[in-house]
């Protein structure tokens, strides 16, 4: 079983990543399941997640975009 992976909605900020499974035979792709997403966020957070849960060269192709610093804060509310 093979995995299509796809970046949509790549910007400076954000990108949600959608992955596929499926087969193929006699050249015609059959999806199988659903499709599922994952969005990251151009933060600390973000790129420590993004690093653990996607490969080459997926990943490169999201920092070309985003460069060396995080443009999202997160910030915790604590009472």
């Amino acid at each position: 079983m093979n995995t299509l992976i796809s970046l949509d909605e790549l910007s400076q900020d954000s990108v949600s990543v959608s992955t596929r499974k499926y087969i193929e035979e006699d050249g015609i792709r059959y999806f199988v399941g659903d499709i599922h997403r994952r969005a990251y966020v151009n933060s600390e957070e973000g790129r420590q997640e993004i690093n653990q849960e996607l490969q080459e060269p997926y990943l490169s192709a999201i920092m070309a975009v985003w460069g060396n610093i995080p443009t999202v804060e997160i910030k915790s509310e604590m009472g």
